[in-house]
This record gives structure tokens, C-alpha cells and sequence, in this order.
């Protein structure tokens, strides 16, 4: 994640998480006669699956008994006797969006259900206040009826400066709820949301293809018959040698080192010096006490008592050790600088650890020779020329080096312009995808040939511009996918992407700062976010009951960078103000407070390391988790 980046999704962007109820769970006077609404026998879908899609009711007195209290087309909400206490009292005045996680939610829930909003929107905040009750069943409803209902509704962004859909909103909820709350015994089978952004950057004129599927009973005996000793499958199609992407005679994808199963326990590694901008100051040389040793890799400690000095008991360990008993077995580098090798292989050599390296192919205009101002254009030969020399510079330096696992193309470079103002990413990819994905193709297609025995993947974010992908550039073997989709998991990410290029997905970055915006420092809510965000990806990998496609995860980031957020030049100080609107607990980004480590009041940087909660989480994930769950094996 850079400066300026801005999380999207083409089909979501959630603004708001459903959080442990400080109170208990209030009654639902009328829960409906049905817990699973039967949507055929009230109505008719029409055109499921496409654009023209719509749920035409014909029955809307039945519909309403079914869903019950708050859930289109029932409007009793307002004259239940609850509400009208709550509205008498008070309780209930003042702005809907005041009620988001306020800590009370029988409040919120009746606040939401006589909201003046549009009425997809009103839906899937109902259900967003019933999960927070721990009405999982009725939010279920709302979120179901929410995509079924009204296909084309839309929100806009805390800020106002962007749009995001609720159909696949609420498809995401579904399939975060049930999978998070299995006791639950419900599965939505045979559901997808496609969507279309319109050209012209106009909302109300999005398309949206729903196809609704159905409630169908899953439990927890279901959840593990349908995982599988993947050791025992078939190998049907494997691309590259020594570290392969492989398919299994089930479906699933995965990876293999050597012929093993290897699932990537990673994060994303750009250590950075307090006061110093990343572009000018390298870890890989670091060496500020002139002793010889490398201040990152063998010279960072950990202040346990967080006074800013080492003391005893706290002894010089260095990152790379940190990072192995962390569990860590990938980093993902950037190739913007010259890599040091000798450096790179004691990491893999002593500690076990692999590198994804990332090629920016034109994002930022890096290697692409184009003037900053104008952004990289992926038709112009000259750069399309520059790029694909400076990948095979790349290659031709570390195509045999022992740490290396995977090569990604490009980081964020499908950036839409719309939603980068300026367009930080400076690459016209999502204005000219055939262009972007030929030279893809192309670039992929030469690794392969040069270098047989290392996967390459694209450096997304999220799944924009997967169809040109799939159509354009059938030479890449794995999808990689920056997602900040919010603190329930990943929702339809996976199934997204296997419907649209059957490829495996490697999650290239995800994660949430460790810092509240108006209370402070927060590492629970950080580390709640890590750990869902990890048992997801987990529920996916090869083997296991989800899409089977998942690769792993590269943690964003190692480290807090100072210089994220240069609104005001102070790269010697930590920013504590929100960056911009994101699917984070305080609903905030702080772009400075990213890291699994910190790097404390910054006077001992770049040796100190503040370990956070998080850290310790993947510790016991990571580290401890049987050898079946971390390579998605049947136990």
C-alpha cells in the first residue's frame, strides 16, 4: 500500500464492521414464519444472471409474515412497542449514521429500519446491526433481501468521494457471516453478484447481475466432509517446475515447492529509517553504527518495556530472526532498488524464509520512462519496450537464487483513475486493459521461457480488469490481490475470482493500522482484523471446505513507515490523523501505523521494534497450527 492509495473494489466498498455487542441481544418481537425467506413462492426472479435482472413480487402481504420485523416489505418495525419507547425517550433522533457500532444495538436496529435512506442501503445496515446483536439468522434476511430486492442500489463513501454497490456488499456479508458463525447451518449455495461500473463514473447507471441461489443446511459435520487430503489427489495441471501452481483432480489450486504443498505465511518487508523517504534510504545497505553488519537484517532488538532504550534482557536480534519466529516463510520485496544477494540468501539459507518479488511494471512510473505528470501508457512502445527490459534485467539477476518463490507483475497498476484523484498509481491500465494485459502476456511469457521453474502473477487490486486477464493473458499462473475489504474476512473474493480466471490467489496485501482515530493506539482491534483476515484465506486453501484457490497471504506491512502520510513534511514524526475513509474498525486509514512491529518515539530507529499484538497472533498461527491446517490437509 502506497501514499495515496485509495482501497476499492468494482463490486464493494463496506464502511463498517459488525462489532461484539455491549449489551445483550435485544428480542425480535416478530422474527418472520419462515427462518429461511422462500423468495419463489412470494414472487418471481427475472433475468437472473444478467444485467436486466429483477425480483418482481406478487405476493407482498406473504413476503412480509416471512421476513419479519425490519425486512422489506415488512414495515412494522414502527409500530413495534420497543421503537415507540425508544422514539419517546429519544433515543432514536439525530442522524441514522450516528447508529453504525454505537455499542447499543436494539438502538441502532430500530434507527435503521426508519431511516430515510435508500432502501438497499437501509437493509444492509438493519443487518449489520442485527449481527452486532448476534441476530445472525435475521441479518441474514436483511443482507438476502438487500441483494435480492434491489440489485442496483448504491452508497456513497463516508467522504462523499466515492460509490460502492450493496448487492455485492451484501453477498460478501452472507458468505462472511456463515462462515465466521458455522452453528449458524446455513450456506448460500449457487449465489453470484457480477458487476459493471459505468463509463462514465454516473452511480445510478452501474449494471448489476444477480443470480440469488439459495439457504441451503450446512453444518459443521458438512464443513469437514468436504475437506480433503489434497497429498492424495491427482496433480492435473502444473504450471513451472520447482515451484509449481498446481491443480488438483478436485478443482483446487495450489502450490508446491519441490513437489511439497506450501502455503505463503507472509508480509510484505520494506523496513524503513524514521526521518527517511523509502525511495532514498535501503535497508539492504543499512550499516549506520559502520560495524560491518547489515542494522536490519542482525541488529534490531525489542524494547519489551517500551522505554525507548535497550536494556537487559533485550537483546540485538535482528529482523530476520523476528521474522522466523514469527512463523514467516515469504516476504514480498519491491524491485525499485538494486537487490544486495549474498543478504538474501543467509535469509533463506538460516532462517528458512522465501521472496516474492514484485516488478512495479510502470506503477508509478517506475521502470516505465515515462514523465510523472502523464503516467505510464501501456500503448506506447517505447515504454512497453522499457518495461519488458528492465523485467528482463530482473530475471536474468535472481532466476536462480534459492530464495526465490514467485514473480509479480506491476502493484495496484489496474488502479481505477476515477478513484485515484490524481491518479497515484500513474498508469492508464484501467483505461487501456487489452494493452495492460498483452504486455502482461507478454512479460509472463518471457519469464517462463527464461526462467521454467518460478510462477508468475499480477500485482491487482482486487479483481478490476480480471476478465481482460483471462481473455489476454492466459500466461500468468496466479492472481495476486491487494484487498482491505474489512474486518469480517475476504466475502466472495474467492469465488469472484474463480468464475472469472481460473487461476490460484495469492492475497499480495492485506491487513489495518494499529492506531483509532480520535481515541489512540489500538492494537486489538489490528490484531482482530489480522486474525480474521488469516482464518479466510486459511478456509480456502487446497483441501479445505471453501473455493480452494488460495495461495496464502503476505501480511501488509513488517514495519510502521514514517513517511506514509507527508501531508505536513514530518517524516520524523508519526501521523495521527485519518489518511482517508477505509473498511477499517474506526472506519479510518492512518497510513503511518500499518505495521506488525513499531519503531517507538522513533529516536532508536531503525533498531528498535515495538512487537504488536498481531505479531503474537500469527506467532500461534503460524507457528503452532498442525501441519494439516497450514497446508490445507484433511486432519
Amino acid at each position: 500500500m502506497m501514499r495515496g492509495f485509495i482501497v476499492f473494489s468494482f463490486a464493494l466498498l463496506i464502511f463498517t464492521g459488525a462489532s461484539a455487542s455491549k449489551e445483550t441481544a435485544f428480542p425480535i418481537s416478530n422474527s418472520g414464519t419462515e427462518p429461511v425467506v422462500d423468495y419463489e413462492r412470494y414472487g418471481s426472479y427475472k433475468g437472473v444472471g444478467t444485467f436486466d435482472y429483477e425480483y418482481v413480487i406478487k405476493d407482498a402481504e406473504g413476503l412480509a409474515k416471512a421476513s419479519g420485523l425490519g425486512i422489506d416489505p415488512n414495515t412494522d418495525a414502527a409500530k413495534d412497542p420497543l421503537f415507540m419507547k425508544l422514539k419517546k425517550r429519544g433515543k432514536l433522533s439525530g442522524s441514522h449514521w450516528e447508529h453504525l457500532d454505537s455499542g447499543h444495538p436494539q438502538i441502532d436496529f430500530f434507527a435503521w429500519t426508519a431511516a430515510r435512506e435508500d432502501p438497499g442501503t437501509r437493509l444492509f445496515f438493519t443487518g449489520r446491526t442485527l449481527e452486532a446483536a448476534g441476530h445472525y439468522v435475521h441479518a441474514l434476511k436483511a443482507y438476502r433481501a438487500a441483494m435480492v430486492l434491489y440489485p442496483k442500489s448504491f452508497c456513497w463513501s463516508k467522504d462523499g468521494g466515492f460509490t460502492w454497490l450493496i448487492a455485492p456488499a451484501a453477498w460478501d456479508a452472507i458468505l462472511n457471516l456463515t462462515r465466521r458463525h458455522p452453528e449458524i447451518g446455513l450456506k448460500l449455495s449457487g449465489a453470484f453478484v457480477r458487476t459493471e461500473a459505468a463509463v462514465n463514473g454516473d452511480p445510478s447507471v452501474n449494471r448489476v447481475a444477480v443470480t440469488p441461489g439459495r439457504f441451503v443446511k450446512y453444518t459443521e459435520e458438512d464443513r469437514k466432509m468436504a475437506q480433503t487430503d489434497v497429498t492424495k489427489l491427482k496433480v492435473e495441471k502444473r504450471r513451472n517446475g520447482r515451484v509449481a501452481c498446481v491443480k488438483y483432480s478436485n478443482g483446487h489450486w495450489g502450490l508446491q515447492v519441490d513437489g511439497r504443498p506450501f502455503v505463503v505465511k507472509g508480509v510484505s518487508y520494506m523496513p524503513t529509517k524514521v526521518g527517511e523517504h523509502h525511495a532514498y534510504w535501503d535497508w539492504m545497505t543499512a550499516d549506520e553504527n559502520n560495524n560491518g553488519l547489515n542494522d536490519i537484517a542482525y541488529e534490531t532488538w525489542v524494547d519489551k518495556n517500551y522505554d525507548g532504550r535497550r536494556e537487559k534482557g533485550e537483546p540485538v536480534v535482528g529482523d530476520f530472526k523476528l521474522l522466523h519466529d514469527m512463523g514467516v516463510n515469504t516476504i514480498r520485496l519491491m524491485a525499485d532498488k538494486p537487490f544486495h544477494l549474498p543478504l538474501l540468501r543467509e535469509l533463506h539459507k538460516t532462517y528458512g524464509i522465501y521472496v516474492i518479488v514484485c516488478e512495479p511494471f510502470g506503477a508509478y512510473t517506475v521502470h516505465s520512462g515515462a514523465e510523472w505528470h502523464e503516467g505510464t501508457d501501456y500503448r506506447n512502445y517505447e515504454q512497453r519496450e522499457s518495461m519488458m527490459k528492465a523485467v528482463r534485467e530482473l530475471v536474468g539477476q535472481i532466476k536462480d537464487e534459492p530464495w526465490l518463490l514467485a514473480y509479480v507483475l506491476g502493484n495496484e497498476n489496474n488502479m481505477p483513475i476515477a478513484y485515484t484523484g490524481v491518479n497515484a498509481t500513474r498508469t492508464n491500465a484501467s483505461l487501456y486493459p487489452e494493452a495492460y494485459a498483452s504486455l502482461l502476456n507478454e512479460a509472463a511469457a518471457w519469464i517462463h521461457k527464461s526462467d521454467p521453474h518460478h510462477p508468475v502473477g499480477v500485482g491487482n487490486v482486487e479483481l478490476g480488469l480480471l476478465d481482460s486477464y483471462a481473455k489476454h493473458a492466459p500466461e500468468l499462473d496466479f492472481i495476486g490481490v491487494n484487498s482491505y475489504r474489512g474486518p469480517e474476512g475476504f466475502g466472495s473474493l474467492w469465488a469472484q475470482s474463480k468464475s472469472i480466471f481460473d487461476r490460484a490467489v495469492l492475497i499480495t496485501e492485506y491487513g489495518c493500522d494499529s492506531y483509532w482515530e480520535g481515541r489512540g493506539p489500538d492494537e486489538d482491534a489490528q490484531e482482530a482484523y489480522h486474525r480474521t483476515a488469516w482464518q479466510d484465506i486459511s478456509s480456502h486453501f487446497a483441501g479445505q471446505a471453501g473455493e480452494g484457490n488460495a495461495l496464502g497471504g503476505m501480511a501488509f506491512e513488517w514495519l510502521d513507515e514514517w513517511w506514509k502520510d507527508t501531508r505536513d513534511n514530518a517524516w520524523n514524526s508519526q501521523a495521527t490523523n485519518a489518511t482517508f475513509p477505509m473498511n477499517f474498525p474506526d472506519k479510518n486509514s492512518h497510513e503511518e501505523w500499518f505495521g506488525l512491529a513499531g519503531q517507538g518515539d522513533g529516536e532508536m530507529s531503525p533498531f528498535l521494534r515495538e512487537l504488536k499484538k498481531a505479531y503474537f497472533t500469527y506467532q500461534k498461527l503460524w507457528k503452532t497450527e498442525g501441519e494439516a491446517q497450514s497446508v490445507g490437509w484433511k486432519k
